[in-house]
């Protein structure tokens, strides 16, 4: 690694891809020893800087700084010598690697002739998971940890080189409470050490807690950087959105009666165990815990991903064994799962075709189908659910985060079905987007479909649903009602 980084400055930074601008002469300066928050939502440019800084793209025209002195990066490489490492969003470990071998990637201890000494390798990967205080077996295949692990694993590869600039994009996004607090101590000792720390983030609830400035891009240009001090939720969200209509549960948004599904000592060993609840015809039930409370595996064995030990499980009225996700689509069920990059979507695929993925067999005529009959429908969803999209046919991994959690929605809501199971669907995603998701699910609860919704976000389960379930240890422990309870209540549950 290079000399410490003691400052990062831009000056008139422009990027520009084929028909767009994502970031126009953009000037900023962010001094060590002090935790910058970068925020604007999806598309405001936030991970466009991010990747200039890492190298990962170059820049169409302006100059970055490092210590005052003008650098080009070519790569990531040439980034990481000058001491600058980057934890992105998007999950980037090799599943069938080891910990260890994730962590020292490129890195690993030889014994000379090329050998690796693996003895010294696990060692060293041991040493930077115990200094970050992660308990992580070094030994395990990354692909068998949890998507909690998976985050903590990329940050400690990132902290696996001793960077000057640390720049974190989302990273408690799948982080529990005393992890996310373990990675704020984190990040205050080594701000305390001179580091440069960008940090991106869509929960504004962090920022009071981690920050000292906030700066908010929107549109790909500055709006402007202001003091934490200064920094109130409604100048943030002003400063990011102009203005923002909040939406709130329509108050004669209720549902029916009659039971849609009915779950009944439902388990799996080491997972969940006798889970029992009613969903009800256009209810919004919400299930709250902790990470590791068994959400999002009781979710998965409802649509047949996952196997299950015992108990039953009954939709309107029949009673079904769920055994696979075809099976469980073709009954009604539908799951938009937490990864939704690698479970939801297929990223090479153009976002007409994964809109239209769950549906083939109903949109087919004897096994073919057509682009054009694919694009009417694809289009049909997009003004729907204002899917914000340049063309259909682009890939999908060009849409923001909001945006391709809609695309999941949108190829779900093909299949007609009668539940939808939503597993973190406001994850990694803007305000404005999030407000957009609430409204979907209350809108299909109007039509009397049933969503059962899982997240980590506590106070938007007492915003969007009817009745939420609190989970602990792989058991229903609690039932709570919004209108009648308060997110305090609802958190001191969850933590006790």
């Amino acid at each position: 690694m290079g000399a410490a980084v003691y400052n990062l400055e831009t000056v008139r930074l422009r990027k520009e891809y084929p028909g767009t601008v994502a970031l126009r002469d953009v000037s900023l300066k962010f001094d060590g020893g002090r935790i910058h928050a970068l925020l604007g939502k999806n598309g405001a440019g936030k991970t466009t800087l991010v990747k200039l800084f890492a190298g990962a793209v170059e820049p169409t025209s302006g100059t970055i700084l490092v210590n005052g002195t003008p650098v080009h990066f070519h790569s990531p490489r040439e980034a990481l010598n000058q001491g600058i490492a980057t934890v992105h969003q998007e999950l980037s470990i090799i599943p069938e690697l080891t910990v260890a071998e994730n962590i020292l990637l490129g890195r690993l201890s030889e014994k000379g002739m090329g050998l690796i000494d693996w003895r010294a390798s696990f060692q060293r990967a041991e040493a930077v998971l115990s200094d970050l205080g992660m308990s992580i077996d070094v030994h395990a295949k990354a692909g068998t940890l949890g998507v909690a692990q998976q985050q903590m694993l990329e940050i400690a590869k990132a902290m696996s080189y001793s960077p000057a600039v640390l720049m974190l994009d989302e990273p408690t996004s799948a982080l529990a409470h005393h992890e996310t607090d373990r990675l704020f101590g984190l990040l205050r000792t080594l701000a305390a050490k001179g580091v440069v720390l960008l940090y991106i983030t869509h929960r504004l609830e962090e920022i009071h807690k981690i920050a000292d400035t906030v700066t908010v891009l929107r549109n790909g240009e500055v709006v402007g950087t202001i003091g934490i001090g200064e920094a109130t939720p409604v100048r943030i969200v002003q400063m990011m959105f102009g203005e923002v209509v909040q939406k709130n549960r329509p108050p004669e948004l209720t549902f029916r009666q009659n039971p849609v599904l009915e779950v009944k000592e439902f388990s799996r060993t080491g997972a969940f165990e006798h889970v029992t609840f009613t969903l009800l015809k256009g209810e919004v039930l919400g299930i709250a815990g902790l990470l590791g409370s068994g959400r999002t595996e009781l979710l998965r064995a409802l649509f047949g991903a996952d196997h299950h030990d015992s108990g039953s499980v009954t939709l309107c009225g029949q009673k079904v064994s769920p055994s696979s996700p075809k099976q469980m689509k073709q009954m009604g069920i539908a799951l938009a799962p937490e990864n939704r990059k690698e479970e939801g979507l297929v990223q090479m695929l153009s976002t007409r075709v994964n809109i239209c993925l769950s549906s083939l067999d109903r949109i087919s005529s004897f096994g073919f189908t057509t682009a054009a009959r694919e694009r009417t429908i694809a289009a049909r969803n997009a003004q729907e659910i204002d899917i914000k999209v340049s063309s259909l046919d682009a890939a999908i991994s060009a849409l923001s985060g909001g945006n391709q959690q809609k695309v999941v929605i949108a190829k779900w809501l093909n299949t007609e079905p009668r539940v939808i199971l939503l597993d973190e669907p406001t994850r990694g995603i803007d305000i404005q987007a999030k407000q957009q998701i609430f409204h979907i699910v209350w809108e299909l609860s109007a039509k009397g479909i049933s969503s059962i919704v899982v997240s980590s976000e506590l106070e938007e389960l007492m915003e969007v649903c009817h009745r939420i379930l609190i989970m602990k240890r792989g058991k229903i422990i609690g039932e709570l009602l919004p209108h009648q309870s308060t997110l305090e209540q609802l958190l001191t549950v969850c933590m006790e």
